[in-house]
C-alpha cells in the first residue's frame, strides 16, 4: 500500500470543507482559492476544483458573480449562500468532533 494514495484520499475528504472555509469571509475566484490551498500545502489542480465548485453551486451552497478584471478576462467570484453558511457551521462542529475523536484514538494532544 502506498502512503501517497492514503494521503491524497485524506486531503480529498476535507477539500470541500476547506473551500467553504476559504469563502466564509469573502468571495474569491479560482486562482485565489487555489493559492490559499497551495499555501496550506493542500495540493489541488484546476481539474479537481472546477467540478467541486460546480457541485457546491448546484447544491445551493455557493453562488457566483462575474467581475471585470483589469489584467485579463472577467473573473468568476464564488461566495457562500445563506445555506452554505449554515452548512459550513455544521461542518465546523463535525470537524471539531472528528478531530477530538481522532486525537483520542491516536493519543494526540490537542494544541
Amino acid at each position: 500500500m502506498k502512503i501517497e494514495n492514503t494521503k491524497a484520499q485524506m486531503r480529498k475528504g476535507v477539500l470541500e470543507y476547506c473551500i467553504l472555509s476559504i469563502l466564509k469571509d469573502d468571495d474569491a475566484y479560482v486562482a485565489e482559492i487555489l493559492g490559499t490551498l497551495k499555501d496550506a500545502k493542500m495540493l489541488v489542480v484546476e481539474g479537481t476544483i472546477y467540478p467541486l465548485l460546480t457541485r457546491l453551486k448546484n447544491a445551493g451552497l455557493l453562488s457566483y458573480r462575474w467581475e471585470e478584471s483589469t489584467s485579463g478576462p472577467p473573473r468568476k467570484y464564488y461566495g457562500l449562500t445563506e445555506t452554505g453558511k449554515l452548512f459550513l457551521k455544521e461542518l465546523n462542529t463535525t470537524w471539531e468532533e472528528l478531530q477530538n475523536a481522532v486525537n483520542l484514538v491516536t493519543k494526540q494532544k490537542k494544541k
